[in-house]
């Protein structure tokens, strides 16, 4: 028994890569590999990749330095 080796599951390595689909690294989690942390970088920065405006006119609405809770 002493030479069997523990196997500890890891919660953190059960998603998959957003961009080529192989299972998540620790270190690098969402991606795989620092290539592909890499690549998404560079798809937010040369514009691939928004976020979007509110899409409903009530969040125009709102008052300069509050949100939508009255805070």
């Amino acid at each position: 028994m002493a030479d069997t080796p523990v196997t500890i599951p890891r919660l953190a390595n059960k998603g998959t890569c957003p961009i080529c689909g192989r299972p998540t690294a620790i270190r690098t989690r969402p991606f795989c590999s620092r290539r592909c942390a890499d690549i998404d970088l560079a798809r937010w920065l040369g514009g691939r990749y928004m976020v979007s405006q509110p899409l409903d006119d009530e969040a125009e609405d709102l008052p300069q330095g509050e949100d939508a809770e009255g805070g």
